[in-house]
């Protein structure tokens, strides 16, 4: 709808203080809404099905009506820890990411279940979901209260039927791996301790585009030929044309 949804933490990322909002950005960068949505605690990830957004707020998932931003329902998540990104795929199912649990919950509707919970996914914290298959960015193996990582993450891909999990060959234990979307055969994902854009093809090796300071987090795209890049520690959206 030629907008820009942005999901406010304000405070603690872990922490259920109902300072959490949603807000709306023009595509040239200009605050339409500032609070579009309140109630939330400290929302990350969203994903849109079905005329609904579907935000991630650690344990529990918010829906959010798209034509009014009005917050519509809660879906709590059993078990759930700290759940990150979001991704909706063709059938109009939602994934969320669980970084601290290493599990992808599926929700279909209002419904959530386990999807796939394996320490190969190493603190799945970025999805996307690419025709048959999810794109998972890793934020490593061992996280520390700082963040760091005995082992960086990397790219992986889970079958949707199947939900066998395949590293992505090059893509492996490079960085502590945030946000991530697909545009065609391109893979791009943010490292958010270093700030650094990433861009892998099958074949390849991941290769730094971008720069920026530490806090890249969960990215977006219009489809096409721009990324978004929510910079959390400067309060700042980055839009890049891609080359």
């Amino acid at each position: 709808n030629n907008r820009i949804i942005v999901s406010n933490i304000v405070g603690n990322p872990g922490e259920a203080d109902g300072n959490g909002y949603l807000s709306v950005l023009s595509t040239d960068g200009k605050t339409v809404t500032q609070h579009w949505t309140d109630g939330m605690d400290a929302p990350k990830g969203m994903a849109i099905s079905g005329g609904k957004l579907y935000v991630a707020d650690i344990t529990k998932v918010r829906v959010v009506d798209l034509s009014s931003g009005k917050l519509v329902a809660s879906i709590a998540v059993p078990n759930a820890v700290f759940l990150n990104d979001m991704t909706s795929d063709h059938t109009g199912k939602v994934y969320v990411s669980d970084m601290l649990a290493d599990t992808i919950y599926r929700i279909d509707g209002d419904r959530p279940e386990l999807f796939v919970r394996d320490p190969m996914l190493a603190s799945p914290n970025g999805v996307f979901a690419d025709g048959d298959r999810l794109i998972v960015a890793s934020w490593g193996k061992g996280i520390k209260p700082d963040f760091s990582t005995a082992a960086p993450g990397g790219l992986l891909s889970v079958d949707l039927a199947s939900k066998a999990i395949s590293p992505l060959p090059g893509a492996q234990t490079f960085a502590d791996l945030d946000g991530v979307i697909a545009i065609g055969e391109t893979i791009y994902a943010t490292a958010y301790m270093t700030g650094t854009l990433y861009r892998y093809k099958a074949g390849g090796a991941p290769e730094a585009v971008a720069h920026f300071k530490p806090g890249s987090a969960d990215i977006g795209t219009d489809g096409k030929s721009i990324l978004y890049v929510p910079l959390m520690n400067e309060g700042e959206v980055a839009a890049l044309k891609i080359d």
